[in-house]
């Protein structure tokens, strides 16, 4: 098939540090090349893909300098680029998010939507209600729960580059925190379960960007200077930074555990998945993906409060480190996040029409995954 991929323009593909939706869609379109599709991803000109690359903008947008103020405008600049494509592609791909749902209605033959964000937020509404006929995928079940009136076609779990991820059999003595600082991501309370744990902690973490025009970029910063940062000033925490490549593989299979004490309805979180492939299982906090993605018991600890995260640390020796990569292989690899996809493109192929011919909410990806 051809099949265009879209990434948003703000992080090269993939990332070189954190960016979870640019490493998904770089895993994708490679394991799509791998099996012989002719895939074509539009992303920032510094991406690096086996896929043919179109770039949307010269350089990522968070990497480039002198930097701009307001990023909208590059939405526009990327649907304006794979219009230009418009008749070369047999399904369109965007994760866009609910910018990209207009391809729907600009003629271009299917196009499917994989919503990596949070769905909870009024705003989204009517959003919604204008595009319920565009067909969407969500990366776990939980994420749809806010908008279940939406055209889902199917659920298909994010998959990871196993090549990049060692297994080790013995744990570190280091409890770990890989994402960035944010509130939502929980850096003060994963610092709390260490200290009430007596255990150090390793912090990778991308700082607040300087985008002082974004409420949520601010609202970061604001959180880094008086929450965070205090609390890396102590002997018992190790600020890394960001991370990735071989490093994000020695920092995770290093780590006793991971803990991901989320504050939001996390749609997925990589870093799971990316922690059990090294064999380091995971202690997080119940929100949103967390009990889809962590088998509580076998790849780590499901738990309610801080309090709860510390006595799953004591328990952590129970968990077997192989089995948390064997479930990686098995849900999680690049070859079962294709496998769904194809099942969505073929869907879409063949049955371009109306809504109801494509199940509603049925889990295309997720019954291919398990069977």
């Amino acid at each position: 098939m051809r099949i265009a991929q879209i990434a948003p323009p703000f992080e090269t593909v993939p990332p070189v540090g954190y960016g979870g939706t640019e490493r998904v869609v770089s895993t994708l379109a490679e394991e799509l090349v791998r099996r012989g599709h002719d895939v074509t991803l539009f992303a920032s000109g510094d991406s690096r893909t086996s896929a043919r690359l179109v770039p949307t903008v010269d350089r990522a947008l968070w990497r480039r300098e002198p930097r701009y103020e307001d990023l909208a405008p590059f939405w526009s600049v990327t649907l304006g680029r794979v219009l230009r494509h418009a008749d070369e592609f047999d399904v369109v791909h965007s994760h866009l998010d609910v910018f990209g749902l207009p391809l729907c209605r600009a003629g271009l033959g299917p196009v499917v939507t994989t919503m990596h964000g949070r769905l909870d937020l009024p705003e989204l509404l009517p959003v919604f209600e204008e595009f319920h006929d565009a067909p969407v995928v969500s990366i776990s079940d939980a994420q749809r729960r806010p908008l279940p009136a939406a055209r889902w076609i199917a659920t298909v779990h994010n998959g990871i580059d196993l090549d990049q991820f060692t297994p080790r059999a013995e744990p570190g003595q280091y409890l770990a925190f890989l994402g960035r600082v944010s509130r939502a991501k929980g850096l003060h309370l994963a610092i709390q379960v260490a200290r009430k744990a007596r255990m150090p902690i390793k912090v990778a973490a991308r700082l607040p960007l300087p985008f002082s025009l974004l409420a949520d970029w601010r609202a970061d910063h604001e959180y880094y200077e008086h929450e965070v940062k205090p609390l890396l000033a102590s002997a018992d925490v190790e600020f890394v930074g960001e991370i990735g490549g071989p490093d994000k593989d020695g920092f995770l299979g290093g780590a006793a555990a991971l803990l991901f004490p989320i504050q939001w309805p996390e749609p997925f979180g990589l870093v799971m998945p990316e922690a059990m492939a090294c064999g380091t299982p995971v202690v997080a906090l119940r929100n949103g993906s967390v009990p889809e993605v962590v088998r509580h018991g076998v790849t780590g600890f499901v738990c309610d409060s801080v309090d709860e995260m510390v006595e799953a640390v004591a328990r952590i020796g129970q968990i077997d480190r192989r089995a948390c990569r064997e479930d990686v292989e098995r849900r999680f690899s690049p070859s079962a996040m294709a496998d769904g996809y194809e099942a969505v493109y073929r869907e879409l192929a063949e049955n371009p029409l109306p809504p109801e011919l494509f199940g509603g909410s049925t889990l295309i990806g997720q019954s291919l995954v398990e069977a």
